[in-house]
């Protein structure tokens, strides 16, 4: 996949995890939360300190959090830049690359996500894509970078 090919038809984007584990996460997080109110008049019987509700609330707001990323995730290639949206945002540019490694068993990716361990010097990040297109698309640039690094001059 060369970079005129990526520029007509524009960055690659696509979510970060598959339609199956977005599901999964909204039915966790509504469940959680049902079994929350469920149980809140025999949470509300009980004798609370300070210090056991915030740890409560934090827990749950991590919950939601959490699960809110896993729906909205996003992962885009566009020209030699790969991003992915989460909590905190991911970036990986293939000129600065110095280790890639893709995790990807096609008979699961419905439920696990394929992802790509890209090094970046001291820094590594995770990186998953619903689409192993796009993960193996970066990875080719990648490639080619390094091909013209060693390539005599």
């Amino acid at each position: 996949m060369s970079d005129d090919a990526t520029e007509a038809s524009g960055p690659l984007e696509s979510p970060a995890y598959p339609r199956f584990v977005r599901i999964l996460a909204v039915v966790l997080v509504v469940d959680l939360l049902a079994f929350g109110l469920w149980s809140a008049p025999s949470l509300r019987l009980s004798e609370w300190s300070l210090p056991s509700l915030v740890l409560f609330g934090a827990a749950m707001l991590c919950i939601v959090w959490a699960g809110y990323w896993i729906v909205y995730s996003r992962t885009r290639l566009e020209g030699d830049v790969l991003t992915q949206t989460w909590i905190w945002n991911r970036r990986a540019d293939a000129a600065k690359v110095t280790q890639l490694k893709l995790v990807h068993w096609r008979p699961l990716d419905r439920i696990i996500a394929p992802r790509l361990l890209v090094r970046q010097g001291p820094v590594v990040a995770w990186f998953h894509s619903a689409d192993a297109r796009l993960l193996t698309g970066f990875a080719e640039r990648v490639a080619e970078r390094m091909t013209m690094k060693k390539a005599p001059q």
